[in-house]
């Protein structure tokens, strides 16, 4: 049967809802229903829908130059490259279009280094549960239990171990081991952060057996904890990191970042057709410049608070689980309430949340929500769960 999404290849669940505007934290549909926002494209609108200076530069921009091919330097590549540099303790920049592929990227110049700089070496140790994208070789590294059986055989070379578990990744250590890759915070198995402890200890795990720490920052990366990037947090500077989703504030953009020591790339080896337009990293250096002044990091730290000790008490009122993450990346464990239910009720009341899994919810408002907001999305969010209760008199 024809509908009119059948043109739209099938690859996720979707309600049958068509957007057609947004305005910081607000969507509107096509019927002119109104919608508050805390999943803003998975962490990726860093100002929230449309903001003015994304539309400004985008503007600016386009009347310029749009595209002069990666072969070419142009004026917003080279502008944002110095600008995550200077921000970082990171020495070059590569930009691509997804947080994948920056990740693949990783994924070969670390296999690169380890055939110039370790005799060959070529694994990777990741972790289980986690998620660093959907090319097969980004599904290979990461430990989400679905993506085991799909698209085999994907690319070898990958050793998952317990996350926050130092002694196995230690026991996992060999000769063939180049590097080790983590999220901060896993955020598609449910937003578990990595201890202060496990990160320091694999820094100096690292640091021992001379092989590469990535920090895969795709969702945390771009204030989205509270620091400009989530390393910084834990005091511990990873070899590379990779960038997405709020560096374009909505627009497709990634970045690998390296210190020197690991940028062993030879002409012909990394590529990529728009990588490093214009267009996109002219609004990532905007979004970058705005979200490091100390006055916004504050900012999201205070709201950060406001959702935390919301979130604490109708945990509390209703009876649920532990609320945890960092700055706007936190999660509600939903105890015995089914959290795909809550979010499809929350979505009839015009608040749109994410359950990464069957007993979480997830939030990842713009970092600029405002308390009000905030207020609003609990006493809708209070609402919803109230209705899995009976209560008699």
């Amino acid at each position: 049967m024809n509908t009119p999404f059948s043109a739209v290849m099938q690859i996720t669940k979707r309600s049958n809802i068509v957007y057609t505007q947004g305005k910081g934290s607000w969507l509107w549909d096509d019927k002119g229903k109104k919608y508050l926002d805390f999943i803003q494209g998975w962490a990726v609108n860093t100002l929230g829908h449309c903001p003015d200076e994304i539309s400004k530069v985008l503007l600016e921009q386009s009347t310029r130059l749009i595209n002069a091919s990666p072969a070419f330097y142009n004026e917003p590549m080279v502008k944002c490259a110095n600008t995550l540099v200077n921000y970082s303790v990171f020495d070059q920049v590569f930009f691509a279009n997804s947080g994948a592929e920056a990740n693949e990227g990783a994924i070969k110049l670390a296999r690169k280094w380890g055939q110039n700089k370790k005799s060959g070496a070529w694994k990777i140790i990741t972790f289980d549960k986690s998620f660093h994208g959907r090319t097969l070789t980004t599904m290979a590294a990461s430990g989400k239990a679905a993506f085991e059986s799909l698209f085999e055989p994907k690319t070898e070379g990958f050793i998952k171990v317990h996350f926050n578990d130092i002694d196995a990744v230690e026991k996992a250590i060999d000769d063939s081991v180049v590097a080790i890759m983590l999220e901060p915070i896993q955020g598609e198995a449910g937003v578990i952060p990595a201890t202060p402890q496990f990160i320091t200890a694999l820094r100096k795990l690292a640091d021992k057996h001379q092989i590469l720490l990535i920090f895969d920052e795709i969702q945390t990366g771009i204030a989205r904890t509270g620091h400009l990037f989530s390393y910084e947090g834990y005091h511990v500077a990873p070899d590379i990191m990779t960038l997405a989703k709020g560096l374009g504030g909505g627009v497709p953009i990634a970045a690998l970042l390296a210190k020197e020591h690991c940028c062993v790339f030879e002409y012909g080896d990394q590529g990529g057709t728009f990588n490093g337009n214009p267009l996109m990293t002219a609004v990532a250096h905007v979004i970058i410049e705005k979200v490091a002044k100390p006055s916004f990091l504050k900012n999201i730290k205070r709201t950060s608070r406001l959702l935390l000790t919301g979130l604490e008490k109708l945990s509390k009122q209703y009876d649920l689980g532990k609320v945890r993450g960092k700055g706007l990346l936190l999660a509600l464990d939903t105890a015995s309430i089914n959290a795909n239910k809550i979010v499809q009720k929350a979505l009839e009341q015009g608040l749109i949340i994410n359950a990464p899994n069957e007993n979480t919810l997830r939030f990842m408002p713009a970092l600029t929500v405002s308390a009000s907001e905030i207020k609003e999305m609990l006493q809708i969010l209070s609402n919803v769960l109230s209705s899995f209760f009976v209560f008699s008199e």
